[in-house]
């Protein structure tokens, strides 16, 4: 069992097979290659998550599947972003989304444009730009209805 000690929930055990791994890292964090996913509360489903990163503890992501807002996202990946999480179709990877928090949990905004993969099966991931998509880089959060009929 390995620990870190975490700025939001203290100090955290982990073991190596739940790190997440980025050999890119994410858009101005490239020092930042492995994280652990955290369930912001006990029980809940894998559709809001704190990515806590272990190079360094300070820095932290709420990320939320995309799909859980926006049910018709459709991300297209090129060939070269398949290859490099080793599947041959979207349908094998999990997609989530950064989302920037405000004092208003409405006015929260996410980047859909900029989503990031993981292959649950390697646990590897990458952050992608979506070129040729209508999506942008901030979408409200208090715009998406599916979120607030469940809230």
């Amino acid at each position: 069992m390995l620990t870190l000690k975490t700025r939001d929930y203290g100090t955290v055990e982990y073991e190596e097979s739940d790190v997440l791994s980025f050999p890119d890292g994410l858009f101005g964090f490239t020092e930042c290659k492995h994280f652990i996913p955290l369930c912001l509360e006990e029980g809940e489903d894998n559709s809001i998550l704190l990515l806590q990163s272990i190079e360094m503890p300070e820095i932290a992501f709420v990320v939320i599947n995309p799909f859980v807002l926006e049910p018709d996202y459709a991300p297209v990946l090129r060939h070269e972003e398949l290859n490099y999480l080793q599947v041959s179709s979207e349908n094998e990877l999990s997609f989530y989304v950064i989302c920037v928090l405000h004092e208003d949990y409405l006015d929260n905004t996410v980047n859909l444009k900029c989503p990031i993969i993981l292959n649950p099966a390697t646990r590897t991931g990458m952050q992608v730009i979506l070129s040729d998509s209508p999506y942008e880089f901030r979408h409200r959060v208090g715009d998406f209805s599916a979120l607030l009929e469940n809230k």
